[in-house]
């Protein structure tokens, strides 16, 4: 799909806390392998003080195409995100953490050709570990959780599941560690919910959202970056976030009801337990002759 002429420019919201390591690869990589030609870095800075990290964030002050945007108090993703859009020029936006690194050096003029589509409102990437074994390519309401990834583990060139990772689909949501959104639509939605979603299922609010009002959210696997997922922040397993969590939840439930469980990508034949894209034992719908 076309990007437009002259391409318009692309906005990258990076929310960052210390862990100079991991943002160095990660602005390395997007300068270095990105060949997008209008690309504007937003570092969203959550009171950085490691050194490794602070040099790379004070050295992007005199950078004509970077924007670092301070950030205050408790850690809330929403909100940093939030900031970093409004500090944004981009008439597109991507929402992008700290711990990836671009593999596909056409992954934004993916990004803008589907967000060009008069009918997309939010698109994802194809996300690998490390290991090259896919840690994301679209989220899936209940396979293996409230919100699962699917082919999750599945080696990087994996055709998927009837040769869907070969081409651009439709899916429920996409992970806000890397999620592309125009500027006109981000607005009219309202942004990322920093109130009652502050570290959770935000991204997957703001993909109902779009869904709800009419567009469709797509899964682009010709857009690839590696996540090392939840590195600089931990996973939400822990304990001392089960509250907070399950509140979160319990906003999401109040919100969307049956909506939350629609997925228009995976089958009401295939399971929610065990290896994803496997037939269900009891299908979750009624054959039309019952």
């Amino acid at each position: 799909w076309p990007v437009g002429d002259p391409p318009p420019r692309v906005s990258v919201v990076i929310p960052a806390r210390d862990r100079g390591r991991l943002l160095e690869a990660c602005l390395t990589s997007l300068r270095d392998r990105t060949r997008y030609p209008d690309v504007e870095v937003v570092v969203v800075d959550h009171e950085t003080t490691e050194r490794r990290a602070r040099r790379l964030i004070d050295g992007l002050v005199d950078d004509p195409d970077a924007v670092v945007v301070p950030f205050t108090g408790p850690f809330n993703f929403a909100a940093m995100c939030n900031r970093g859009v409004e500090a944004a020029s981009g008439e597109v936006v991507v929402l992008l953490n700290n711990d990836t690194e671009v593999v596909a050096d056409d992954w934004l003029d993916e990004f803008v050709g589907q967000l060009a589509r008069p009918e997309v409102g939010v698109v994802g990437a194809l996300l690998l570990f490390g290991d090259g074994t896919i840690q994301h390519a679209g989220v899936h309401p209940g396979v293996g959780g409230l919100m699962g990834h699917g082919h999750k583990h599945r080696p990087g060139d994996d055709s998927g599941y009837h040769g869907r990772l070969t081409v651009v689909h439709e899916v429920a949501a996409v992970t806000g560690a890397c999620l592309g959104v125009t500027r006109a639509l981000w607005d009219r939605l309202g942004g990322l919910d920093e109130e009652h979603l502050a570290v959770a299922y935000n991204d997957i609010d703001l993909c109902l959202s779009a869904r709800a009002d009419g567009l469709r959210v797509v899964l682009t696997p010709h857009a690839v970056l590696h996540h090392h997922e939840s590195v600089s922040r931990g996973f939400d397993d822990d304990p001392s976030r089960n509250a907070r969590l399950a509140a979160e939840v319990a906003v999401m439930r109040e919100r969307w009801g049956d909506l939350l469980d629609a997925d228009p990508a995976y089958s009401p034949n295939l399971t929610l337990t065990g290896r994803d894209f496997t037939l269900a034992e009891h299908p979750r719908a009624t054959p039309p002759w019952r």
